[in-house]
């Protein structure tokens, strides 16, 4: 469990919704951080409201931190200097110090109460480190008023809303970030957002331009495509795409609202055009690793059926070709499940059934016409991709020994598969009720060329391997123990 949510659960009486809000603000709050140069931390009331215990933390990506040290899970008592419990028993901001000495830095601390459902839930504190704070200009004005906008919102419960954070796509502060007024032109531009700007294909700079036709008709000259203007005029936070040409522009639009009548609209930009270049080519890759496994699979079929065919003609090599048939099938069938899937695992209780299916009936219509059963007791879950071929013979190997050497004479007999995965691993018992081992059988002695297999596929997986009698029951028990954690 997250340090947070154990925190929330362990020492206060807060709610699962009020829970799950707070979990999604802290998601969101790096937006806070940058803009206002500051470090956040979020405090929650204790059972006893004398108490209060920081529960999250973040740092600016702007500027240095104020707080050297990681303060999540620290707790701090009622002290009249103090602006948490100020801010939490007012409901109103407090700023509790001015260039308090912090580790011999000068920082400004700031708290402010959540309020959600007429009550306050929590407060965040911020700390701006002054040493850190750049020579006023155009980005630092415009980055803390539009702070103080968005301090107010978080404080009344109206931030975080709509799109969550992508932590792969979702553009940031640091790519680019565009002020647009009530009628959605450009305030102020960022240099990396004039920068998207002109990948996109402008050639002036955007100050008081209407950035939504800006953008449409940058996009049209191009052949792409970009959002109607209704989107600029969303009422929680959204995501859209402008392209053009090669070109794509991700934005996040997260509208500027409070008391005072403000109604504007930050808009982060990040230039995704080389994502967007990778993710084709993973697709093309994996579409062509696909028909790869599909060929293969369709490669070793055919093996297998000429195996077959020449297991008929050849009744004295049937055995040996019979083996070496069921071999080619166990690996086609798990090429066979790569071909329909992107996954880098592989559901094996699938490909199991399939195996087992396969080995009986060969049994079944060779030496034992009174019918061998084999089945499977309990599931595999999801193994490796890089495993599962190697695994798909193993469990053939051992099924094949089992009916070979357990299961004499013509009679049928049955064998049982019983995998269980847990902590990393995967065991795995095949178990039959034939006539068992002899009394001076030694597995690493057997001329078995299946057991050789096997105990040579478990060493390359770093797995074990062991051949024992039964102790429960009539027949062998063969066991089998591999880690799925692959490095």
């Amino acid at each position: 469990m997250p340090l947070m949510s154990r925190l929330i659960r362990q020492h206060t009486e807060i709610g699962p919704e009020d829970e799950e809000y707070l979990v999604r603000l802290v998601a969101e709050w790096h937006l806070l951080a940058d803009l206002s140069f500051s470090d956040l931390v979020l405090w929650v009331p204790d059972v006893d409201p004398n108490i209060f215990w920081a529960v999250a933390q973040t740092r600016p990506s702007t500027g240095p931190t104020a707080l050297e040290d990681d303060v999540a899970g620290d707790e701090v008592g009622y002290q009249p200097e103090h602006g948490v419990p100020e801010a939490y028993l007012t409901g109103e901001q407090v700023e509790t110090s001015e260039n308090k000495l912090q580790a011999g830095i000068p920082v400004d601390v700031h708290a402010v109460p959540i309020h959600r459902d007429g009550r306050v839930l929590a407060v965040i504190e911020r700390h701006t480190n002054q040493m850190g704070v750049r020579a006023p200009g155009a980005l630092e004005d415009n980055y803390l008023e539009m702070a103080e906008v968005l301090t107010s919102m978080v404080a009344h419960g109206e931030y975080p809303t709509g799109a969550h954070t992508d932590p792969v796509l979702s553009p940031r502060v640091g790519d680019g970030v565009f002020r647009l007024d009530r009628n959605r032109n450009v305030r102020y531009a960022t240099p990396n957002a004039i920068t998207a700007l002109r990948r996109l294909g402008l050639e002036s700079y955007p100050e008081d331009e209407h950035l939504p036709s800006l953008l449409r008709d940058l996009a049209e000259a191009a052949g792409g495509t970009a959002p109607p203007d209704e989107a600029y005029r969303t009422s929680e936070v959204a995501e859209v795409e402008v392209s053009a040409g090669t070109v794509s522009i991700r934005l996040r639009l997260v509208p500027l609202r409070d008391g005072n009548g403000t109604d504007e609209l930050i808009v982060l930009c990040r230039d995704i055009t080389e994502i967007n270049r990778r993710e084709r080519q993973l697709v093309t890759k994996d579409a062509t690793i696909r028909e790869i496994h599909h060929r293969v699979k369709n490669n070793l079929q055919t093996v297998a059926a000429l195996l077959r065919m020449q297991a008929r003609r050849s009744p004295e090599a049937r055995a040996a070709l019979t083996e070496a048939m069921s071999r080619v099938a166990a690996i086609a069938v798990v090429h066979e499940t790569l071909s329909q899937s992107f996954d880098e695992t592989v559901a094996f209780d699938d490909v199991a059934d399939r195996v087992l299916q396969m080995v009986g009936a060969v049994a079944t219509s060779h030496d034992h016409p009174e019918g061998v059963i084999a089945r499977r007791e309990g599931s595999f879950g999801m193994v490796p991709a890089q495993v599962a071929t190697s695994l798909s013979l193993v469990v053939t190997e051992l099924c094949q020994n089992a009916i070979e050497h357990g299961l004499s004479g013509a009679g049928g007999g049955q064998v049982t598969v019983r995998p269980s995965a847990g902590d990393g691993a995967l065991e795995v018992e095949v178990v039959d009720d034939g006539v068992g081992l002899p009394e001076d059988f030694l597995l690493a002695s057997s001329k078995s060329l299946g057991l050789s297999i096997v105990s040579t596929l478990m060493a390359d997986l770093g797995g074990t391997f062991e051949l024992t009698n039964n102790p429960d029951g009539p027949g062998s028990l063969a066991r089998i123990c591999l880690p799925l954690a692959r490095d």
